[in-house]
């Protein structure tokens, strides 16, 4: 009789560390992919400010354009918390896409090597970010899911788990762009 009570109770203990060992997994993960977006966000802090100067050097009159840009990657570095971090870095990218129409309005800028240089890392970069941010939110759904099945999330409850939020993209940049001829 106690070898069926001891048995169940090794079975009970041998599930409730395994349930925490896969939440412990998941949250590591999830850590990770956030740790791949913050170095892709820093690569992208790096390369604005040369993008600006670059800009300047032909662009003289638009300082309204360069400030905003420059108040925008200030804001997105001091983000803290994730909806603050996703408003923040929308709204950079809201502000890139200005200093790209400028060379629309320049064509020796257009033509300036650095300046497509500087475009096409900074291309790559959000690139990189939007594989990051995927991989990140698939990260999250799989350790938030985990938090929410039972009998799993009593555990995770009982040891503090929280459920981690989605990057979210700007509902303006989920929207199709409109083509016009």
């Amino acid at each position: 009789m106690y070898m069926w009570i001891l048995l169940a109770i090794g079975l009970v203990a041998l599930w409730a560390i395994m349930t925490y060992n896969g939440l412990i997994t998941l949250k590591n993960r999830t850590d990770e992919a956030w740790s791949d977006i913050d170095v892709q966000l820093k690569r992208r802090y790096d390369l604005i400010p040369n993008l600006v100067e670059t800009v300047k050097g032909y662009a003289t009159h638009e300082q309204g354009t360069f400030e905003k840009v420059i108040q925008a990657r200030n804001a997105a570095m001091g983000a803290q918390g994730m909806a603050d971090k996703a408003v923040a870095e929308n709204q950079l990218s809201q502000t890139l896409k200005s200093i790209f129409a400028l060379a629309e309005a320049y064509p020796e800028l257009k033509a300036n090597q650095n300046f497509l240089q500087l475009q096409q890392d900074l291309t790559d970069t959000e690139d990189k970010i939007q594989a990051s941010r995927r991989f990140y939110n698939g990260n999250v759904r799989d350790f938030n899911t985990k938090l929410q099945v039972f009998p799993t999330n009593m555990i995770g409850n009982m040891l503090g788990f929280k459920a981690r939020e989605f990057f979210e993209i700007a509902e303006a940049e989920k929207a199709a762009p409109q083509v016009k001829f």
